[in-house]
């Protein structure tokens, strides 16, 4: 019993790193598409609205 505890908690961890790599090495494609979008337009940065005033702002990417 106790052998099968441990193997679940062993492939419950390894599911949750593999999750949460998936997911960063989606967010880095992200934001490598998003860089090499803007070197072909020669653009300096993305516009986004703020929905509570309206206003377009440059986005800025706070890591």
């Amino acid at each position: 019993m106790v052998q099968l505890i441990f193997f679940i908690l062993i492939v419950g961890g390894g599911w949750l790193l593999y999750q949460r790599f998936v997911r960063d090495a989606e967010k880095l494609t992200a934001r490598s598409r998003e860089r090499g979008k803007e070197r072909e337009t020669g653009a300096s940065g993305t516009l986004v609205k703020d929905p509570e005033t309206g206003e377009y702002r440059v986005k800025r990417n706070d890591d």
